[in-house]
């Protein structure tokens, strides 16, 4: 730990990283949960602004799914920012396509402030689809930044504060949204563009720092700048191991271009990374979390637990999310990835199938609510610990580099899409299921943390390159080569 610490001051590191988190996962996490404490005055203002236009107020039906596509929009604008996240960095480069990224959040901004005065709830989509396009690619535009300057000894470790960085916004999303400071109908259209203030801190201290290392020397053939960019970051040193990585696997792609998505689809040699991150991405977005920041109110309410307290508990769920990302900080580049996945979203599908009951039992006891939200703080201290910490590093160091843009395109689509469609759907699925909904999550949950310990390999502490070769020996149990399965699965 000692040695990180002095390794981050040396350079530039861990300003760098606090620069970059700003505009890249605080956005997202942020966006998660502040839509949910104005959702009651942004539902007023629909019917308020319904009713001045038309002469009548709209139906209980009508509110509800132009609210839906509130919600569901910011994940819409999010896939498309994810798409086109190949094209982008391929045309202008990491730290250029994230300087743009900020000017469109910018753009967004001043939409949504002039939405309340202008009347007009279509304002609110339009800067919401904004907001997400811009978390879509900055999200994936950080993770991809943040890999591609990381030292293999502390990969997982600096990977990691993407998670910290999301969890960050999402604790600022939701002390934003507290009745004391913007959580009020007259500041709901201003609590809404918080992130985006934020973004313009980005858009301006960002030239100041270099390109991605890992960029110049593989892709743009600079080894030259890409020394000077590492000595910026990490300080003085001659990074000649960094830099020999480097050039092992620009060799060994040969002079390949950065692959497309259906190249990425088709080609067989990463079909078990491809079913891996499909997995556990997939897992994630249907684990419960995304509805937890987003429907927490609602949730919440269900459970019984007075209004004016709601915020206050969603606020003690950020800071639990943080304090486990830390955490997971200490222990990812010591335990490994592979545990702290399974481990992760095992402890997550009991915890679900126990707040279906704790719902099911809330007029039984005056505590029974309470019990609800220890489970959902429960849940989210085991998300913060295992999936939400690991998955970035993961998603980022099993592919090489002329795959790794097309498959953040590819996770991108996954997540994005994913969430589109459960925003859309589960306050619809909430008022027809009730708690039975929970389920659902359960076992998804179950069933990825069975797949990550019978299948996944470990690659903690490997390259690039010795990590497609642990995907390569990958073996189903039961062929004829079940010694290999198990040495790969142990």
């Amino acid at each position: 730990m000692d040695n990180l610490l002095r390794q981050l001051v040396r350079g530039k590191a861990l300003l760098f990283i606090v620069v970059l988190g700003l505009g890249g996962c605080f956005q997202v996490g942020c966006h998660n949960t502040l839509i949910s404490s104005p959702s009651p005055f942004i539902k007023s203002f629909i019917n308020s602004s319904w009713a001045q236009r038309y002469g009548e107020a709209p139906g209980e039906n009508t509110v509800t799914f132009i609210w839906s596509a509130i919600v569901s929009v910011f994940a819409l604008g999010g896939l498309l920012g994810s798409i086109s996240v190949r094209w982008v960095t391929n045309l202008l480069g990491r730290k250029r396509a994230m300087i743009w990224n900020n000017a469109i959040n910018v753009v967004g901004l001043g939409i949504m402030i002039i939405s309340k005065p202008a009347k007009s709830f279509e304002m609110i989509l339009i800067s919401r689809f904004f907001f997400g396009f811009t978390s879509g690619l900055g999200g994936n535009l950080h993770v991809i930044y943040l890999g591609e300057i990381s030292p293999k000894k502390i990969r997982g470790m600096v990977t990691l504060t993407v998670a910290f960085f999301k969890a960050v916004g999402k604790l600022t999303g939701q002390f934003a949204g507290l009745s004391e400071i913007l959580g009020r109908e007259d500041w709901w259209n201003i609590l809404l563009c918080v992130p985006a203030f934020f973004s313009i801190i980005q858009m301006v201290t960002l030239p100041f720092f270099p390109e991605a290392p890992r960029y110049l020397l593989i892709e743009k053939g600079n080894t030259e700048q890409c020394k000077k960019a590492l000595q910026c970051l990490w300080g003085p040193g001659d990074y000649k191991l960094e830099i020999e990585e480097m050039l092992l696997e620009q060799a060994s792609l040969g002079g390949e271009h950065s692959k497309t998505l259906m190249e990425l689809l088709r080609d067989q040699s990463i079909r078990w990374q491809l079913l891996c991150i499909f997995v556990i991405n997939g897992a994630i977005q249907f684990s419960g979390i995304s509805v937890i920041g987003v429907f927490s109110f609602s949730i919440f309410q269900e459970a019984g637990i007075p209004v004016e307290k709601i915020r206050y508990v969603t606020l003690g769920v950020g800071v639990s999310e943080i304090l486990t990302n830390i955490t997971c900080g200490l222990l990812i580049d010591r335990v490994g990835r592979r545990v702290l996945l399974w481990a992760g979203f095992g402890s997550m599908a009991v915890i679900m199938a126990l707040i279906t009951v704790s719902l099911e039992l809330k007029d039984y006891s005056v505590w029974t609510p309470y019990s609800t939200v220890a489970l959902i703080f429960l849940f989210v201290i085991c998300f913060g610990g295992g999936p939400s910490g690991v998955v970035p590093s993961f998603n980022h160091e099993i592919f090489v580099q002329s795959y790794r843009s097309a498959a953040f395109v590819f996770i991108g689509i996954m997540t994005w899409a994913g969430f589109t469609v459960l925003g859309f759907i589960f306050p619809f699925l909430l008022a027809a299921l009730k708690s039975f909904s929970f389920m659902l999550f359960s076992c998804v949950c179950l069933a990825a943390s069975l797949y990550i310990f019978f299948i996944l390999p470990e690659t903690k502490g490997k390259t690039p390159l010795e990590i497609s070769e642990e995907f390569r020996n990958i073996r189903i149990c039961g062929s004829s080569t079940d010694d290999k399965c198990l040495e790969t699965r142990l």
